[in-house]
């Protein structure tokens, strides 16, 4: 893998992880644009890595709201009581378990949908997930009212993106937006979720890094990759928030639909 690759591919995941339009899903066109696989050991570990790089986005986006959750939950468990903040984190945690459960459950079966052709049929089916949250949510709720039930709701629907090319992003908002909360509130909760998640599938990466052939020279596209995915995501969500206050999810629905479609007409 060259630089001008590992960047591109930096890009695409930094752009897409956020936007609910499939990080996944982008990364398999961008190898095949790019004439790498897409499907061996190599670039599961180096997409998985340089997605750490979004995580680091998120923390720096974060990091105000995060250094108050962790010091609210580490005060809560000596005072034994829970502020907003420390409920919150409580909350985002509990949301992780249904993904992390059906997923190591159907982890051995996920190789079946990496085609160009479920590609595209999963980009249909997360533009329709879109449509469905503009739809049905009612975009009145605020993170202060999020129950057990909501985290559980949302991190059920976040077992969707366990297919490829269905965003994280867009399932966890349709689950937060069919519980009505509004966009951005919906999109906060899904950007939180994501800081428990991001660093498990890295360090399972990591583990896996090691026992690669020729693992010393994806190094260095490694950490262009990474730098890339981090610059770019720390835009993305800047841009996402602010595009949310005002704007609804059918332009982004309307593009997963029209590339799935071209995706399945031309594959």
């Amino acid at each position: 893998m060259t630089l001008f690759q590992a960047a591109v591919l930096g890009i695409v995941q930094g752009l897409t992880e956020f936007l609910p339009i499939s990080s996944s899903g982008h990364l398999i066109l961008a190898r095949n644009w790019l004439g790498l696989p897409a499907e061996d050991s190599t670039a599961f570990v180096f997409d998985v890595l340089i997605q750490l790089g979004t995580w680091l986005a998120v923390l720096a986006y974060f990091r105000n709201d995060l250094l108050a959750i962790a010091k609210d939950m580490l005060a809560g468990l000596r005072t034994r009581s829970a502020s907003p903040n420390a409920r919150l984190g409580w909350l985002v945690l509990l949301s992780m378990l249904p993904a992390v459960v059906v997923g190591w459950l159907i982890k051995d079966s996920m190789d079946t949908f990496s085609s160009l052709a479920y590609t595209g049929i999963f980009l249909i089916v997360n533009g329709l997930l879109l449509v469905a949250a503009e739809l049905f949510g009612k975009k009145q709720r605020q993170l202060n009212t999020l129950t057990t039930a909501d985290a559980l709701w949302v991190g059920a629907a976040q077992i969707l993106a366990l297919l490829p090319a269905v965003s994280r992003s867009a399932s966890t908002l349709f689950g937060g937006m069919l519980r009505h909360f509004d966009r951005r509130q919906a999109a906060r909760f899904a950007f939180l979720m994501s800081v428990p998640i991001m660093p498990a599938a890295g360090f399972v990466a990591l583990l896996q890094l090691g026992s690669l052939a020729g693992a010393a020279s994806l190094l260095l596209p490694l950490a262009v990759g990474f730098a890339a995915a981090a610059l770019v995501g720390y835009v993305a969500i800047r841009w996402l928030i602010s595009y949310l206050a005002t704007h609804s999810f059918y332009p982004f629905a309307a593009y997963c639909a029209v590339l799935g479609i071209l995706i399945l007409l031309l594959q």
